[in-house]
């Protein structure tokens, strides 16, 4: 069986679809690129907004009209919250969010079977981790390790704890035999990715948080970069510092979730968190890494947000000093206390978003002029067409170099200048 996976949605996904691929080469099959002709079509879906949603039914009905043969098999978070939504489009197989491999070897019997086929369970009553292979892309220098899964913050706008029910944790032992696995095959860099990584042991019920795994991993594969995934605030305290910066393979990029700079938008967002808390983490990673990647995502724009308020998160950031954002305009997710609030029009939403990223472009320019200067060992991943190569350095920067065959190698680069979007450099400069 030739079998194809379109891919929709955040890093997990994109660590699960590779999982399945891997799975599907060990029972035999032949993995194509999507777009090519295969027996079968995997649509690893995303419910993360309502857009993501409307992706996933256009793709089914896409590969429903254009291999009218094939099987067409929907699984991920949009089958697991939408699922009478899902069995209308009338695919041949339906799978949720959780038990992958059950849901592979279905596939095998749709084939046959020809008859509509199902692999659901309900998200909530989920306890145990499903353990994935471990891998990454083929030339690929970076590999993503997921080490949990599940959210139990159920904030106001996101239906994400519905779909992937609670908080999950991958053992440490299993995390660093993975860890090895993925150095073994030649990866320079592991991301350690979950939904929600901050809540990282809180159902293993030994007392052991996030930092402890990553001393694990750490210490399982010397030499190999390891980069973490998006962080809630309350994970940064002076005890994760400073055993965090003791670790010289850990990158020093740090992507604090955010989503608004004011107090009252937090709380009709139900987040975790206030401002203070949220400053006092920045001040203690800029107290304990040398001159840190600090990122973040926004969200502007949502319900009842004023213009006073948004002031407030615009006042917030510029005083956070991030390397880099990711903003939105708040997007109505059906079925999330959220969508029942009043809406900002869409157009205010959308302005305020380009007055963000225009102080998230400033920011970053200044991250990255201060970089000028200093050496990075940066990780080299692909050629340009103009000759230069590319890759990243641990705070995640972006580097271009003149340079051939640098790929999966680290070297040290001399910083050299800036656009205000990427680093430009030299290979060579001394010890970073």
């Amino acid at each position: 069986m030739k079998a194809a996976i379109y891919t929709l949605g955040c890093k997990v996904n994109q660590y699960e679809t590779q999982a399945m691929e891997q799975q599907l080469r060990a029972m035999g099959h032949e993995v194509v690129s999507a777009g090519e002709k295969a027996d079968a079509y995997i649509i690893n879906s995303c419910s993360v907004t309502a857009a993501s949603d409307q992706k996933s039914r256009q793709i089914v009905h896409r590969l429903r009209r254009e291999h009218p043969e094939a099987i067409v098999a929907l699984c991920g978070c949009y089958a697991q919250t939408h699922t009478v939504e899902a069995r209308q489009l009338g695919v041949d197989l339906l799978g949720g969010s959780g038990n992958r491999m059950a849901f592979l070897q279905l596939l095998e019997q749709a084939v046959t079977a020809r008859t509509p086929l199902e692999s659901m369970d309900s998200a909530l009553r989920r306890r145990e981790f499903e353990v994935l292979p471990a891998g990454g892309l083929t030339g690929r220098t970076r590999a993503m390790l997921k080490v949990e899964d599940g959210c139990s913050n159920f904030c106001s706008y996101c239906i994400i704890p519905y779909a992937r029910g609670p908080v999950r944790s991958l053992p440490p032992e299993t995390a660093a035999v993975q860890a090895m696995e993925l150095a073994a095959a030649g990866y320079r860099e592991i991301v350690v990715t979950g939904i929600e990584i901050s809540s990282w042991g809180r159902d293993l019920g030994q007392g052991q948080t996030l930092i402890d795994l990553v001393e694990t991993i750490c210490a399982a594969v010397p030499g190999v970069r390891i980069r973490l995934g998006s962080l809630e605030p309350r994970t940064i305290t002076e005890v994760f510092c400073k055993h965090a910066a003791m670790l010289p393979d850990l990158c020093p990029q740090f992507h604090l979730s955010l989503q608004s700079g004011c107090d009252a938008t937090l709380r009709r967002m139900n987040r975790r968190y206030n401002t203070a808390r949220y400053l006092e983490a920045v001040e203690l990673l800029k107290q304990h890494f040398r001159h840190p990647a600090v990122t973040t995502d926004l969200i502007t724009g949502f319900p009842y947000e004023t213009e006073e308020e948004f002031q407030e998160t615009l006042e917030f950031i510029r005083k956070c000093g991030f390397a880099r954002m990711h903003i939105f305009p708040y997007s109505v997710r059906p079925g999330t206390p959220a969508a029942a609030m009043e809406q900002i029009p869409k157009f205010v939403r959308e302005e305020r978003a380009r007055r963000a990223g225009e102080a998230a472009a400033e920011m970053r320019r200044e991250y990255l002029e201060a970089c000028v200067g200093d050496v990075y060992p940066v990780l080299f991943e692909e050629a340009r067409a103009n000759g230069n190569y590319f890759g990243h350095a641990p705070n995640y920067a972006e580097v271009f170099v003149s340079g051939e065959d640098l790929h999966n190698q680290i070297r040290p680069v001399r910083i050299t200048g800036t656009d205000g979007m990427v680093l430009f450099g030299e290979i060579g400069g001394g010890e970073t």
